[in-house]
């Protein structure tokens, strides 16, 4: 079971794209620690006694943010057997011993990494970053007990022509595998028409991807791409709508926001969420699907008309 838990809301940068760009004025929230830290120990029984791996994934905002993460994620990994993990802008990266308290932290690490330099910089509002961020990452690739290293793209108009090259950037830093999304609309709607893939843009990315995946793979780097991955960019880019209805087979993860509110993804907590303080005991995690899927049968969400969720499309190749 994959439990992707957005636990802040707050961030450091500003990302035209995103929703919780600094300059956004939206709530910015903190998820309970103690709640958090409850709700583990019920997974990680639960995974002893089904024998089904859980990994707890960190979003934001900025997850490194949040007060107290290191050490909370530590403990889950020490006391409740579980794998822990985080995705990062990567600010905070190289502060001093970080390399060291992120590697007894975390299974893996995603970084988010968009293009190439000064790029980066601007998409990301990081006057300075890149160097930055390439000083981190090797940190952590040097530290004992390094965890997994991932990175992610947002893939755009700006940063398409020169994402082979960033991949082999990445490659030199030290990651181990690489995702992409495509550029959404949801977030931030004043970015998205100008900024994001065509059709032929599409076209493009598949012809170029299986080159790209096999040099990656010669470079011990896994770059995940399928052809049902790609046929969700392509639809998007030609306006198709895909609806799903009925992805429990399909998506490997469940989703957890700021305010403790589980669903099958992000998209759709306002129609299927359910406290985390409604799941009490071990048989209550055990359920926790079959609830969902319940609820998605009773009444869809009018969001999987258009699914928008990735994972559903094999982001990961599962």
């Amino acid at each position: 079971m994959i439990v992707l838990w957005r636990v802040t809301t707050l961030c450091n940068l500003a990302c035209g794209f995103c929703a919780y760009d600094r300059r956004v004025s939206v709530p910015r929230i903190h998820v309970d620690a103690a709640e958090v830290e409850r709700l583990a120990s019920l997974l990680g029984q639960w995974g002893a006694i089904s024998g089904e791996d859980v990994l707890l994934s960190w979003l934001g905002g900025e997850p490194l943010l949040w007060p107290g993460v290191l050490d909370l994620s530590r403990r889950l990994r020490e006391a409740h057997g579980i794998r822990v993990s985080v995705t990062t802008n990567g600010t905070t990266l190289g502060r001093e011993d970080a390399a060291r308290a992120l590697a007894a932290a975390f299974d893996e690490i995603t970084v988010s990494v968009d293009a190439l330099e000064g790029d980066h910089e601007r998409l990301r509002g990081w006057p300075g970053g890149w160097l930055k961020l390439a000083d981190g990452i090797r940190r952590l690739r040097d530290a004992n007990g390094s965890p997994r290293l991932r990175a992610n793209v947002v893939l755009m108009r700006d940063n398409l022509a020169s994402f082979p090259t960033l991949c082999e950037r990445l490659a030199d830093w030290g990651i181990d595998e690489i995702t992409f999304n495509q550029l959404g609309g949801r977030d931030r709607p004043d970015f998205f028409p100008q900024h994001s893939l065509g059709v032929d843009d599409v076209t493009t990315l598949r012809h170029r991807l299986p080159e790209l995946v096999q040099r990656m793979s010669e470079r011990g780097v896994r770059l995940c791409a399928s052809d049902a991955y790609l046929d969700r960019f392509a639809a998007t880019a030609s306006g198709r709508a895909v609806p799903v209805t009925d992805c429990e087979s399909l998506r490997p993860t469940l989703f957890i926001d700021e305010h403790g509110r589980i669903a099958p993804c992000s998209f759709t907590l306002d129609t299927y969420g359910i406290p985390t303080r409604d799941v009490l005991t071990v048989d209550d995690v055990s359920h926790l699907r079959e609830r969902l899927a319940a609820g998605r049968r009773a009444r869809a969400a009018s969001v999987c008309a258009d699914c928008p969720s990735t994972q559903v499309f094999a982001k990961f190749g599962t």
